[in-house]
């Protein structure tokens, strides 16, 4: 469902991206994990059409900036970008008008309540705290029922409620054949769920690990560490 073959994202001399290759399928829950500056913003940017790169992105075997494939996709940015004087309840309505979504209405109140907004309908973005900004920009994202969706660190300013709620969401999305990419600092989070690790170093993937790959006592933290750790590497951006 999101497949990248041989993506290359430069700034100026600066490699950010250099020669990645991934693929989730449906159904799949996959974790990109990576030190501050390893290059996964960057990827989830560009695989997600906002930055221009060099190589092949495609969302259900749709080039990644076409109409078709930003049907398909949803995404939930590290740091959440409302606009200040739209309510709650518009910014989930101008997501049904943009993707032209029928019968919408049910889903997002759905949705409202689950992230404990139900009550905040009327406050404007401005208003909002980062958790709540968080739980509206993961809202817009999933309204849609999109097939594939990408979040970059969407556990991080959101409340107890709110972390396990986005947590079950994950698990319920993957369950029903949703393809899904998640870059996280919180390994402890997807320790239960995942299914594949891209682990990142200096723009480059260093290893993909899958569940099976791992020893009876060995932990997807364990893996991390071990390919993270006391390597020297400078950070890319």
């Amino acid at each position: 469902m999101i497949d990248v073959h041989d993506m290359t994202k430069k700034y100026g001399k600066l490699v950010a991206n250099d020669s990645i290759t991934l693929s989730v399928g449906g159904g799949e829950l996959a974790v990109l994990l990576g030190p501050n500056g390893a290059g996964k913003s960057t990827l989830i940017k560009s695989v997600c059409g906002l930055l221009r790169f060099d190589g092949s992105v495609r969302i259900g075997g749709h080039e990644n900036h076409t109409t078709e494939a930003k049907r398909l996709l949803g995404y939930v940015p590290e740091f959440p970008v409302l606009y200040p004087m739209l309510t709650v309840a518009e910014h989930l309505e101008f997501i049904a008008k943009a993707y032209r979504l029928n019968a919408w209405e049910e889903k997002a109140e759905e949705l409202l309540r689950r992230f404990e907004l139900d009550d905040k309908k009327k406050k404007l973005g401005k208003e909002l705290s980062k958790g709540m900004q968080q739980k509206v920009s993961v809202g817009c994202a999933l309204l849609p029922q999109p097939k594939a969706i990408i979040m970059d660190e969407p556990l991080v300013g959101l409340d107890p409620h709110g972390i396990r709620e986005l947590k079950a969401v994950i698990l319920e999305l993957r369950d029903s054949g949703c393809a899904l990419l998640v870059s996280t600092h919180m390994i402890e989070s997807m320790e239960e769920n995942w299914d594949v690790t891209y682990i990142m170093v200096k723009g480059r993937i260093e290893r993909v690990c899958r569940r099976a790959d791992l020893a009876a006592n060995q932990s997807l933290e364990d893996v991390y560490f071990a390919i993270t750790e006391g390597n020297g590497r400078e950070d890319a951006r």
